[in-house]
C-alpha cells in the first residue's frame, strides 16, 4: 500500500482557541503574552495582528507602539498540548493513526483512507472544512512522506496534494528553512550562499555529512522518502478494529443499529478465521460536533457470535446521543482470547459454566445490571479461609485445585470477620449464646472446634478455633475464638461466615 501523509499546520493554534472561546475578539487584533525576563513578551499572534507587522517575541511595550488598539491576554502555557491532543483525537474520524508534531502541528497517516471519502481532494477538503467549522485557520498539505507534507504545509501552496514520487520536485522551490534542519545550521548555510533545497539536493550525501554533519542527510532523505521518520501516535492501533464512515450524518437508533450489525459482522467473520473470540469491545460514534459517543461490554467467555454481541450492545444503545449527527463509527475488540470452534451436538445432558448459553446468559445479566451481579469463585491453595478462593470474570480460566469437602465451608464468608459477644463454659466447649449487631442469638446445635492455623510463611499470627453453630431460629453461622482458652481473662470471638 502506498503511504500516504497529511500535515496539518495550525499557526493560530491558541489565538483561534480564544477567538472561540471569546467571540468579542472576532476580528480585533490581540496577543497572549507571559512575563520573560521582567517584561511582557509576547508568545502567540492572532491573525489581525500578524498582518500589522506585529510577532511573536516582540515586547508588549513595542507592539503597542506598532497598534495602539492592540488587546493583551495572558497565555497559558500548556494550551497547545491539551488543544493538539484534543484535536487530533478527534482526528481518528479520518485516520486511525494521528500523532502530534508540537507545537502547532498534526500529522495523519492517511494510508488506504482516502477512497473512503471519494478520493483524496474530497478528502483533504472534508478535514479542511471541518476546522473551519470549529473555527480554526489551518494549512495543510499531503505527500508521501511527513517531511514533505510538513515542508509545503508551511512554506508550499496551500492545501496542496503532491502526487505519489513527486515530492523531490516539489521541494525544489522551497527554502533550506522546509526541511526542519537547526537555526545555527541554517545560518551556517546562507553564509555560504546556500538558500534553497535546489541548491543541495543533487549533493553527494557523503559530503553534506563531511561538511555539515549528519542532520541535512536524515532531514532530506525522510523528506524524499529515502528514510523512514517514525511518529508516536496519540492513541495505539487496536489489531481488531472495524470503522464505518457515513455519507449523511446518522441522527436516530435505528441508523446506529444498522452500523453497529455491521461492524460485528465483519469483526467476527475475521475472529472466525484467526480462531479468536473478543472478551471486551468497544462501539464508538464520532459526532459531528467533535464528541465521541462510546458504550463497551465484557464478555464472560471468548464470543463471535454476532448476535449475542449486538443484544449486548443493544442494552446500552439508549445512551448513545447522536445530536447533530454521528459521521463515524468504530468497533475495537480491546481484549481477545483464542476460541476454537466446537463440534455441535443434538443435546446436553448437562451444562456447565463452559456452556455457551450459560455464558451469554451472565453476559446479558453483567450488561443490564453491572458487572456486580454476577461472581465465579475458584478454590485457591490456603488453609486460611479468607485466602482459600479467589474471583474471576473468566468461565475458561480452570481451578489449580478441587474444593475441599473434608469440613463444612459457609456459602458466604465475610471480606471482614465482625466481632461478636460470646458466653462459653469450660475451653473447647461450643458458645451457649452469642449477641451479633444487638441481637441475641441462642446456640441450640453446634460443631466444633477446628483449628485452622496461620500461614507462618505470609505473616505470623494466631490460629483460630472455628464452630459450625444454630440458633432456635434455625439459621447456621461459622464463628471462631481467636488463640488458646484463657481462663478469667477476656476470649475475642469473631462471626465469619453464614451457612445456607
Amino acid at each position: 500500500m502506498q503511504q500516504r501523509f497529511v500535515f496539518i499546520w495550525l499557526k493560530y493554534l491558541k489565538t483561534d482557541w480564544f477567538s472561540i472561546h471569546k467571540p468579542e475578539l472576532s476580528g480585533k487584533a490581540f496577543v497572549l503574552a507571559t512575563p520573560q525576563r521582567g517584561r511582557m513578551a509576547i508568545t502567540a499572534v492572532n491573525r489581525e495582528a500578524m498582518t500589522q507587522g506585529i510577532k511573536v517575541g516582540m515586547v508588549v511595550a513595542d507592539a503597542r507602539a506598532i497598534c495602539p488598539t492592540l488587546q493583551v491576554l495572558d497565555d497559558r502555557p500548556d494550551l497547545s498540548e491539551k488543544l493538539l491532543k484534543s484535536l487530533g483525537e478527534w482526528c481518528l474520524r479520518y485516520t486511525p493513526v494521528v500523532a502530534i508534531d508540537s507545537p502547532d502541528g498534526l500529522v495523519l497517516d492517511i494510508s488506504g483512507c482516502a477512497h473512503l471519502w471519494g478520493g483524496e481532494s474530497t478528502y483533504l477538503k472534508a478535514i479542511k472544512m471541518s476546522f473551519k467549522k470549529q473555527g480554526y485557520h489551518t494549512r495543510m498539505a499531503m505527500a508521501d512522506t511527513i517531511g514533505a507534507a510538513w515542508a509545503i504545509a508551511h512554506f508550499g501552496w496551500e492545501n496542496a496534494i503532491i502526487p505519489p514520487g513527486e515530492q523531490n520536485t516539489a521541494l525544489l522551490r522551497l527554502p533550506l528553512s522546509a526541511l526542519r534542519l537547526s537555526s545555527d545550521l541554517l545560518i551556517l548555510l546562507q553564509k555560504l550562499g546556500l538558500h534553497k533545497i535546489a541548491d543541495i539536493i543533487h549533493f553527494p550525501s557523503a559530503s553534506l555529512r563531511r561538511r555539515f554533519g549528519n542532520e541535512i542527510g536524515i532531514r532530506l532523505d525522510q523528506a524524499l522518502g529515502h528514510a523512514l521518520e517514525n511518529v508516536q501516535a496519540i492513541q495505539s492501533i487496536q489489531p481488531y478494529q472495524e470503522r464505518l464512515p457515513c455519507l449523511e450524518p446518522i441522527i436516530n437508533v435505528r441508523g446506529i443499529e444498522i452500523a453497529l450489525k455491521k461492524l460485528l459482522d465483519g469483526l467476527c467473520d475475521r475472529l472466525e478465521r484467526e480462531e479468536k473470540g473478543l472478551r471486551t469491545a468497544c462501539f464508538m460514534g464520532y459526532r459531528v460536533d467533535g464528541k465521541i459517543e462510546k458504550i463497551e461490554i465484557e464478555t464472560s467467555a471468548a464470543s463471535r457470535h454476532s448476535q449475542h454481541l449486538f443484544k449486548l450492545f443493544e442494552l446500552k444503545i439508549a445512551t448513545m446521543e447522536p445530536a447533530l449527527g454521528i459521521e463515524l463509527f468504530t468497533l475495537e475488540a480491546k481484549k481477545v482470547e483464542h476460541l476454537v470452534a466446537e463440534q455441535e451436538v443434538l443435546w446436553i445432558e448437562r451444562a456447565g459454566v463452559g456452556h455457551v448459553e450459560v455464558a451469554e446468559l451472565l453476559d446479558k445479566i453483567k450488561t443490564k445490571w453491572g458487572d456486580h451481579c454476577v461472581k465465579r469463585y475458584i478454590p485457591e491453595a490456603h488453609y486460611w479461609p479468607e485466602r482459600s478462593f479467589k474471583t474471576t470474570s473468566s468461565l475458561q480460566e480452570m481451578p489449580g485445585m478441587e474444593w475441599s469437602l473434608i469440613r463444612p465451608r459457609p456459602i458466604r464468608i465475610l471480606t471482614k470477620p465482625e466481632k461478636i459477644e460470646v458466653t462459653a463454659p469450660v475451653p473447647d466447649y461450643p458458645p451457649m449464646l452469642f449477641r451479633y449487631r444487638g441481637k441475641v442469638h441462642t446456640v441450640k446445635k453446634a460443631d466444633g472446634p477446628e483449628r485452622i492455623a496461620h500461614e507462618w510463611w505470609l505473616e505470623d499470627n494466631e490460629h483460630r478455633d472455628y464452630y459450625c453453630v444454630e440458633d432456635a431460629e434455625g439459621q447456621r453461622y461459622w464463628l471462631f475464638r481467636v488463640g488458646h482458652y484463657n481462663e478469667g481473662k477476656l476470649n475475642i470471638w469473631y462471626l465469619h461466615g453464614f451457612f445456607a
